[in-house]
């Protein structure tokens, strides 16, 4: 019932852009967190960036601090990852995930999420 999927991967040049987009149903994006998670070849999954679907709070990988943005938008069930100035280093599958939330809770570790998406794939090269 509670279903994820992850849409807007591709190839990008570095300094490049790409929005993620995350389609969730099947809940109510006010009760929830969700995460954006990304899992590099050979290396464990990471989370990337929040947010608390209550109150729009954010948190942000020190890595992708100042390049990612988080956002929602609720009347389309939505949550979206905006990717700048990208660089090699940022190819991954990147996953979106949710849990239940309290209100203004943000959670920023893999093993706090319970539903997640099967992932887009985003690949930064010349």
């Amino acid at each position: 019932q509670l279903q994820l999927v992850e849409s807007g991967g591709g190839v990008v040049q570095p300094g490049g852009s790409l929005r993620l987009s995350c389609t969730t149903s099947g809940f109510r994006l006010d009760d929830y967190a969700i995460g954006w998670f990304r899992q590099a070849p050979g290396k464990q999954r990471e989370g990337v960036s929040c947010i608390s679907g209550s109150d729009g709070k954010t948190s942000y990988a020190d890595s992708v601090q100042g390049r990612y943005i988080i956002s929602t938008d609720k009347a389309k069930n939505t949550v979206y990852l905006q990717l700048n100035s990208l660089k090699p280093e940022d190819t991954a599958v990147y996953y979106c995930a949710a849990r239940f939330a309290s209100r203004g809770s943000i959670y920023q570790k893999t093993s706090d999420y319970n539903s997640w998406g099967p992932g887009t794939q985003v690949t930064v090269s010349s």
